[in-house]
Parts: structure tokens; sequence; C-alpha cells
């Protein structure tokens, strides 16, 4: 099941109630920090992105592409001043700068679920030298000697005020990771592009060294020791923006206890309180509970350098999250009856011992306000413990939790106990329907549906989730919405195309339809898988259309594509030409491939999604066999050499999309176009390399292994794999990889996916084995919402909805055309094998 990726979708919750959508796009007035209504400096051009506004003089000499940066820190309250600052300091002596668009961009940036790597940046300075870095930072110093804001994890900071540096880049350079993928570079020593890895503690590159100037500082930072506290660290439990929870033990007792560490300024929630105003108050409420079994026993509190840390009891249990995922049924193959009504027994008596845990917080006065199952602890005695009181409230206030699980959030009417109350109902049907819940705020109605289905596919007793029900919405469902498993195909389908319609916004530029945040990178709009190609693709699969005001949207941008867009299948313009192409418009096709020729396309990642596979595939079946010749050759030499067991992390990635099945294909297309078997030899090697990195689950199954996880998905798992191997068969019998693909294709029988998408969702398992994908089609029921008279899903996260392809409703669309249309609808160049090529006559340089 998916991880909670939360932190990079939230800022894109802000503006639309409905959908992912850019603050571009945000009609609230105080969206924006007021010094955006400066007029730009003469002299000086500006450009303002989803998050960042960036300044440059006219006049000077072009940055450096490296060097050291400055980073300005602030909290809420001094951001206005810092900036301002900044911007009367360098505009005058001509220094290149950035800062956060608004306060809502700060506040996300600074949360609780942001990346600890890119946290507490509210401005960016870029001296030229190290000279005029010692200088800016000394009087900048000076001027901001009253900016309070959190330590940047990632840099070395400057004295005790808001200032920080770190080595990176200037200007946007690119080079392939050691796991080959696309990432930002810098340039070593010997002039080579190398990864510039941006995580959560400082360092300098080998190449080059520290400032003079900047070791006392390093050497103050490293002073900050646990020498002098009784207590020591053995590992590291968990981290988030707001610091750090740790295992360790009491020096003095011998005790194991959890250390709970609170940066300030950092770790914000709802209500602006930094992790250290929460840390507080939790050891407040701690010391209220007591004695209370439901609540880890407090054991101590200290300060070390800024940071609060918590000391409190060990508690030695397993969370809800983690043994609902190792018992949950219905995502394994070989789920019986038997197996529903046991896992249905083990969640009635665990959500019993949950709402007495629950129940006797509030004897003692206190709402917890964040309940969810990695809150919950279950110990091998029996023991249910809730731990994280950052937000809990005492009942009496009847407030609410400034933070909370979206899939667990009571809507504004509820205060007080009721908050509880409301995600203890939440909870019993997510132990049935795991993370669904989030979609409530989309339609509330839909808990009714949700129900229903909960009560058709498990033994439950009906009192137990009608009552949630009721809890959450007394409201009846919407029953007039075609319903995948019961409609008829031309419903579904003609239900999709109104949502689809509906949602469109011909007047904006940088997308058509709603989508995943993805659109909002440059040209992601336009492109396949997150853009208005990747709808009409699966428009016209599905025997829709045509859309001549759509088409022209596309047709006049793909040409003049924004800088930065992709180039690939799925990212990018090749994609884009693919799907013009095959809406009859070839010369725009033709032209969009020169313009892709014109650029260094030869120098990315082998990826399907984004680089040379697919656009090799493209080039072949637009008839331009030299460049994907050489795309073909590139790919070729990259194979070879250890192959980690391990998808993803600092490995290669498998899969259709982001792995060794891309290749693969293209192998094979160039096999199909040419009869030279030594391609065949390649796409076995690329095939074995995925394979490789895939392990059986409990059920038989063969998926993907991300060390921590299996996947069975379309881009990264088992059904993406599944569709390259079977046309590798067609060509090849091999009875060992026949074996594998009869072992890949059992996660079809699964009968839950969190996500509906087609690239890691239910659709994705339905377009790659369309044949008796009855039950998988009718599993979409769980994740159908009306929209625009018609019908929609959420796209990734669940939080919103989406039309697009690679997420939302085009995507699942294409699917249900896969199973039930009566049209081919396969992905771009997974049509059926051609016959096997008997010469290479066809294999022709142009």
């Amino acid at each position: 099941m998916e991880a909670r990726q939360m932190d990079k979708y939230e800022l894109y919750c802000l503006t639309d109630p409905c959908f992912y959508d850019s603050l571009e796009h945000s009609t609230a007035e105080d969206a924006d920090f007021s010094i955006l209504r400066r007029p730009t400096p003469p002299g000086w051009s500006n450009a303002v992105t989803d998050t960042w506004c960036y300044y440059v003089p006219d006049n000077e000499p072009p940055l450096p592409a490296q060097g050291w940066k400055i980073h300005v820190s602030a909290r809420v309250e001094d951001a206005d001043q810092a900036i301002a600052a900044v911007w009367d300091y360098c505009v005058p002596k001509g220094i290149a700068f950035k800062f956060l668009r608004g306060l809502p961009v700060l506040v996300m940036v600074n949360s609780k679920a942001a990346s600890r790597a890119s946290s507490g940046k509210l401005i960016t300075v870029y001296p030229r030298d190290e000279g005029q870095l010692e200088l800016v930072l000394k009087e900048l110093g000076e001027l901001l000697g009253g900016v309070r804001g959190p330590y940047i994890l990632s840099d070395l900071r400057y004295g005790a005020g808001p200032l920080f540096v770190r080595y990176g880049g200037f200007a946007e350079r690119h080079c392939l990771s050691a796991a080959g993928e696309r990432v930002l570079a810098l340039e070593d020593g010997d002039g080579r592009l190398v990864p510039d890895v941006r995580g959560a503690t400082f360092s300098v590159p080998p190449w080059t060294t520290l400032p003079a100037f900047l070791e006392p500082h390093l050497a103050a930072r490293n002073a900050v020791t646990l020498g002098g506290v009784p207590y020591e660290i053995e590992s590291v439990l968990h981290f988030s923006n707001g610091g750090g929870v740790y295992l360790g033990r009491d020096t003095r007792t011998g005790e194991q206890v959890v250390l709970k560490e609170a940066r300030p300024h950092a770790g914000l929630d709802a209500a602006g309180r930094d992790a250290v105003a929460r840390i507080e108050h939790e050891r407040d409420i701690l010391e209220r509970l007591a004695g209370l079994p439901a609540s880890p026993e407090p054991r101590g509190f200290f300060t070390l350098g800024e940071h609060r840390f918590l000391v409190q009891e060990f508690v030695d249990g397993t969370p809800l999250q983690r043994r609902l995922v190792h018992r949950y049924p219905l995502t394994r193959a070989t789920c019986t009856d038997q197996d529903l009504a046991e896992y249905t027994a083990w969640a009635a008596e665990t959500l019993r011992a949950v709402e007495e845990a629950v129940e006797s917080l509030h004897e003692r006065g206190v709402v917890f306000g964040d309940l969810h199952p990695d809150n919950i602890l279950l110990t091998d005695d029996g023991r249910v413990a809730l731990i994280d009181y950052e937000v809990a409230t005492l009942a009496g206030d009847r407030a609410r939790a400034a933070l909370a699980h979206p899939a667990f959030a009571a809507p504004a009417d509820r205060q007080g106990v009721d908050v509880d109350r409301y995600a203890l109902a939440c909870l019993r049907l997510g132990l049935f329907a795991p993370q669904c819940t989030i979609m409530l705020p989309l339609h509330r109605t839909k808990v009714a549906h949700l129900g229903e289905i909960v009560k058709e596919t498990f033994p439950v007793p009906a009192p137990m989730v009608d009552e949630a029900v009721r809890t959450i919405s007394e409201q009846a469902w919407e029953r007039a919405v075609p319903m995948p498993g019961t409609a008829t195909w031309p419903e579904l389908r003609d239900a999709m195309c109104r949502a689809i319609v509906a949602s469109a916004t011909p007047e904006r530029d940088d997308r058509l339809f709603p989508g995943d945040v993805a659109q909002f990178r440059p040209g992601g709009g336009l492109n396949l898988a997150h853009g208005a190609a990747g709808v009409l693709f699966a428009l016209s699969r599905a025997g829709l259309g045509p859309f001549p005001e759509y088409e022209s949207w596309l047709r006049e941008r793909a040409l003049r594509p924004a800088q930065g867009s992709g180039l690939g299948l799925y990212d990018g313009l090749h994609g884009i030409a693919y799907v013009l192409r095959l809406l009859g418009h070839r010369q725009d096709a033709d032209d969009l491939i020169d313009v892709c020729l014109r650029e260094k396309w030869d120098l990315l990642e082998s990826a399907l999604f984004s680089g040379l596979s697919g656009i090799g595939l493209n080039l072949l079946d637009a008839g331009r066999t030299g460049p994907a010749l050489r795309a073909v050759d590139i790919c070729a030499e990259r194979l070879g050499g250890p192959v980690s067991e391990i998808s993803g992390g600092a490995n290669p990635r498998a899969g259709l999309l982001h792995g060794s099945s891309g290749p693969a294909l293209l192998f094979l297309r160039a096999y199909e176009h040419t009869g030279d078997r030594a391609l065949l030899d390649l796409a076995h090697t690329a095939l074995q390399q995925d394979l490789r990195r895939c392990r059986h689950s409990e059920d038989g199954s063969l998926q993907v292994n991300q060390g921590w996880r299996l996947l069975p998905y379309l881009d990264e798992g088992s059904a993406g794999i599944a569709l390259v191997l079977e046309r590798y068969l067609a060509h090849r019998p091999d009875e060992e990889l026949a074996t594998a693909l009869a072992e890949l294709r059992l996660v079809a029988r699964a009968g839950f996916f969190v996500q509906p998408g087609l690239f890691t969702g239910r659709a994705g398992i339905i377009a790659a084995f369309p044949a008796g994908a009855d039950s998988q089609v009718k599993g979409l029921r769980w994740h159908a919402l009306p929209y625009g008279g018609g019908l929609a899903f959420p796209g990734d996260q669940l939080l919103r909805l989406s039309m697009d392809f690679a997420t939302g409703t085009a995507g699942v669309l294409f699917a249900l055309g896969a199973a039930l249309g009566d049209q081919p609808c396969r992905l771009p160049f997974l049509e059926a094998a051609p016959e096997r090529p008997t010469s290479d006559e066809t294999w022709k340089e142009v």
C-alpha cells in the first residue's frame, strides 16, 4: 500500500477544492508576499513560478554555473521584513536573488510533512565569488539581526542569525545518477558533471574547500553533541521536518526510551505553531495522562543547542498500519472467504480495543486529535498505546487539531471529542477500505457507497459499518452515477467523457485538463502522462472525438514549448508528437521531432517515461531510422554490470516506465523492423535485469522489490514488466521466462489497490491484463466519484480529482476501453507483436 507522500501535493491543494492547482491561480489576496506588488527594478528581469520569484540584473556578467550560495531563513512573522531587507540590499549592488512567492508556500515548505533538505529556505542569494560571499554574509547579517528562522539542515549556519551557506548549482544542469536517472548536476574538479546531492546534512564537495572565514562556523556547528546528557542514541525511528524520533537508553537506569526532537520554527502546523510549541504541549498532555495504559509514560525533557527533546517510555509495539498492510487479505492473489472472515474478526477486535483506548483519554479530558493507524501501537501482550500527542486538545475547549492525517481529518463542524469519534468512524471503514476516506472531502456522500462495498466484500456486522457511515455523513449516496461493473461500456465511456469535458479550461495556457501536480513542471500540461496529449490519446482510443478545439489548443502550444520541457515519450515532446501523428497532424508531429533532435537528447537516461527508449520508439514509428538506431546503441551500451536486487533508492529502478523493460521494448521493436536477432539477446538481458529486481510475495506472485514493499503496478511493477515479457515470448519461447510471466500475472487476482490510476493503481492492472478483468473493473467502484454530470476518479494521493492519463480519469477510461471496448486499446508501442521478420531489408538509414 502507498506510503504518504503528501509534502509536494498539499501545496497544490490550497487553490481549488476539486483539483490540484497552482498558487498562480489562487484568488486569495494574501497568497503572495506584498513585495511582489513592487515594480520590477529598472535593468532587472524577474520570473515567478509556483514556488519561487527570481530576480536577476540584466547588465551584469552572467553568474557562474555553481558556487557558494546564501540562504536566508525566516519564520512567518519575519518573512516580509527579511525579503524587503534582501531586496533593498541586493538590487543596488546587482546581486541576483530569489524568494518564496507567498506565505502559503512558506508554511508548506516548513510544515511537518515537508522535505527536510529544503525546509527553511525563504531566500537564496547568489554571490559571484568567495570575496562577495564573505561581504554579503557580513553585511546582510547586520541587516537581518532581528530575524529568526528554522535551521537549514543542508547548510552551514553563519553565526547565530538566519544566514546559511551551501555549495551548489546556480544554473540548472543535469547528469545521470548512479541509478541511471537524470538529476541536477555540478561540475567536479575534472570538469565532469556529477549529481548535485541535496540532502539534510551539510557537506563540502571533495573538489573544493570551505572558505577559511567559514571554518569557525563549522567548528561551532560540530561542537554541539550529546555530551552531558544522560541518554545515548541507539537508532533513528523516524524523521520529519519538525525533528527526529530516536530509540535511546537512559545511561543512569539502562531503561530503553524514546527521544522526540523538536526544531524551533520548523514543522509548522495549520495554526502556525512550530515543533517546539507542540512538543512542550505534548509534554503537558503526557503528564496529564500519566499512569494510563493508552499513553506512553513521560520520562524527561531537555534542551540541546536550540532543539527540545521529550523523553518518554518506549512502547515495544507494532504500528497498526504495519499490521494492516501485513494482514489485509484483498491485496493477495490467494484470498479466500476464510481469509476475509479471519481478517474481519481481527479488525473488529482491534477496533474495540482502540475505541477503549481513545475513550480512556476522553475520561481524562483529552482529545487525541490525530488518530490514524501509524499513531496506534499494538503490543504482543494486548496493550493499545496511542503515540504523538502534539496536537491533542482538552475536551472542554471544544477545539480542533491543527494537524491531521487527511484520511481521518474531521470536517469543520466537528470539535472536541467529536473529532476523535469522526476519526474512529474513518478507522472502522479504513481497516476494510484503506486510505479511501481521503476522498471524502471531494464528495462526502461517497462514504455511504464505501459502506455498501465494505458490507458486500467482508462478513462485517452491518451495524458497525452503518454507525461509522452515519458518523461521517447522513446524506444518501448519489446512485445515478454509472458504476463500473454494472453499467455498460458506452454508459461508462460517455460518463467519463462528460466529466473530462466539464473540467476543461481551454482559456488557460498552462493546462487544458486538470491532473497531477507534475503538470505544473515546464510543459507538463501538454504531455502524454499528465497533460492534454494523454487525455486526447485516451479519448481517441476509446472511440470518442474528434475534439477540434482541444487539438488546436495542443497544436498551438506544442511548437512553442516552455523552457525546460521534457523530451521523452511520457514526460515531453516526443509523446506529444506521437499523439499528434495519431490524430492526423503529421506535419506538426514531424516539426516537433525536428525540435527534439536539435536538443542534446542522446544524454538523457534510458527510461521509457522520459528517456532514450521512449524517444527511440517514437523515432522508429516516425521513420527517423538513423537517430532511432543511435538510441538503440546507447541503451545497449548501458546494459551489463552488476544488478541490485532492490529497485529504487540509490539503485536503478525496475519496470516498464523507469526500468530495463523500457529499453527491452525498444530492442524488440528494432528487431521487428530488422530481424537482427542480436536485438533479441539485448531484450533478454534487459528483461532479466528487471526480473532480478523482483521477488515472490507470500501469494506466489512475482513483484518488484523496493526493499520495504513489493510493487504490482504498470510503471515500476509486475504489470509493466509482464507486458514486455509477453512481447518477447511471442518471438522467442523460453520456458523459464514463461513461468515468470505467469507469476507476474498473478497480481491481477488481487482484490484491492489503494489508487485507481493507470500508472500506479488498479487501472494499470486492467490495461495490462484486460482479458477476464471483470472483477478488477468492478473494483473501480471503490474510487468512482461523480463530477460534472459524469464519472471521475481521484489522482495520486487521492486528495483531488484528476483527469490525466497517468493518474486520473483519462487513464481509467483507457483501461476500461482495453477491457470492455470494441477496438484495440493498448499503450503506445505495446500493440500485439507483428509477424517475426525474416530479413533486415527494412532497416535503412534516412
